[in-house]
């Protein structure tokens, strides 16, 4: 069963912890996401970091999206407006991840 992804709080730090047995899928805000994409330069701990460095993702979160990356070739990492999301890839692609944004509903 999906769920909303924790994004923590700046102002509090704030997140939500999900089981390992939950399927992760982006917090649904806005009618865009961002996908990272799985390539064969970035290692499996370095996407984690970066997902929670930047998202705030607690470790599990991040690593469970890391392995969609892995597994499937492509997460979802973030759903919002088209501005937050185009931030969003701007700063995975400063990181060194491969991104894009899409129309939500279209994975």
């Amino acid at each position: 069963m999906p769920v909303e992804m924790p994004r923590a709080d700046p102002a509090t730090g704030t997140r939500t912890a999900l089981s390992p047995e939950v399927e992760v899928t982006a917090e649904a805000d806005g009618p865009w996401c961002t996908v990272v994409w799985n390539d064969p330069v970035n290692l499996m701990s370095y996407v984690v970091f970066v997902f929670r460095r930047y998202f705030g993702y607690s470790r599990l979160v991040a690593e469970q999206l890391m392995m969609q990356v892995h597994e499937e070739g492509r997460a979802i990492v973030s759903r919002g407006s088209r501005e937050r999301v185009e931030t969003d890839v701007q700063a995975m692609h400063s990181f060194g991840l491969r991104a894009t944004l899409e129309r939500a509903g279209e994975d």
